[in-house]
């Protein structure tokens, strides 16, 4: 895969796992939340939970292992570095007393079709 076809395989992945996290009933807040530090996937809210995803997509003919193999301690850190920097520079979100990490895993064919789905509720 080129470098130019990463973002839109990520995008593809994301735009995936966003129709998913809605038709489980969150409400997506932000998609690609951009902080001092980087970029949150997507930010989602049901129930009283701020929820903040960490999608990973990969493409089955791909040799990097399982879309939920990409997270590791680094990545970790990472999320949750990026988490307290949104909440700290945004203003209006649902406060909820609940946060919560999740990780969404998409694995497509050479298609870039669906294959499966895999989503971590409190991954982290």
């Amino acid at each position: 895969m080129t470098t130019t076809q990463r973002p839109a395989l990520a995008s593809h992945g994301e735009d995936l796992a966003a129709a998913h996290l809605e038709r489980r009933g969150y409400s997506i807040i932000a998609r690609n939340a951009r902080t001092r530090f980087g970029e949150i996937d997507v930010i989602a809210h049901r129930r009283g939970e701020l929820v903040f995803v960490e999608v990973k997509t990969r493409r089955i003919s791909g040799g990097a292992g399982t879309a939920l193999d990409a997270i590791d301690h680094r990545k970790v850190r990472q999320v949750r570095k990026l988490a307290a920097a949104w909440l700290t520079d945004t203003s209006d979100y649902p406060r909820e007393e609940e946060l919560r990490f999740d990780v969404i895993g998409v694995t497509l064919d050479r298609a870039g079709r669906l294959l499966a789905l895999d989503h971590l509720e409190g991954a982290f």
